[in-house]
């Protein structure tokens, strides 16, 4: 996403909890001819980083325009009952509560600029039960409440607001920690389904799409983007 962005002119804040991923975008972006990047290296589970990443942007670039809210983290596939308070709030820390955090500081921004576009990327188990763990499926069944949210009350005002829904992309998000077994059998079902894994530049496409003013007339959407999954 951040490459696509920067070689259709886009200037790129690259965010990751991982200095190496940050470093390799920045690099990677910096050696396209007139495209411009920085980075940051962040911990979207802190209070804090989501107004630290906006505001660093603001300051950088003059402006935000899109904010991407990609960063997410899995649940170990955790049926509630086997859910501890600890790894609960880290996923609703990171899925849910750093794109709220993160819309909240842009927005006033965008509404100075005259509008701007929210891109959340939500999944597959923001619809189904089954698809992942109970913290990982209720943070992405808010994280699509919190779209529509937005899109309803800043749409008249310029900003879009859309979710992208994924089904199973090759991403290094895995199924995170030991698996639980019980979910597992759950996800071991749904997968077994699936026509095949997304590739990332297919993703990127659609968020290029959603960014763009070639989507101005979507606000609110969640497209869902699986390869038809959830339709078997």
């Amino acid at each position: 996403m951040a490459n696509l962005f920067a070689e259709n002119g886009a200037a790129i804040l690259v965010v990751d909890v991982v200095p190496e991923r940050v470093d390799q975008v920045v690099k990677e972006i910096r050696g396209k001819p007139n495209a411009r990047a920085e980075g940051m290296v962040v911990d979207l589970s802190l209070k804090e980083s989501a107004d630290k990443m906006v505001d660093y942007a603001a300051k950088t670039f003059g402006k935000v325009d899109i904010l991407c809210n990609n960063a997410g983290i899995m649940d170990e596939v955790r049926p509630a009952a086997d859910t501890p308070d600890d790894l609960w709030e880290k996923v609703m820390s990171v899925n849910l509560n750093a794109p709220f955090r993160a819309s909240r500081r842009a927005i006033p921004l965008m509404l100075k600029n005259g509008g701007g576009v929210i891109i959340n990327t939500a999944s597959i188990a923001g619809f189904f039960g089954g698809a992942a763990g109970a913290a990982y499926t209720t943070s992405k069944h808010a994280l699509v409440g919190l779209t529509r949210s937005i899109a309803a009350q800043y749409g008249k005002d310029g900003i879009r607001c859309n979710a992208m829904v994924l089904g199973a992309v090759n991403t290094n998000i895995g199924v995170g920690g030991a698996p639980n077994p019980k979910g597992m059998d759950h996800l071991t079902k749904a997968m077994a389904t699936l026509p095949r894994v997304g590739d990332p530049k297919e993703i990127a496409e659609l968020a290029l799409f959603l960014a763009s003013n070639r989507s101005s007339y979507v606000n609110g959407s969640c497209v869902t983007i699986d390869g038809g999954w959830t339709l078997l």
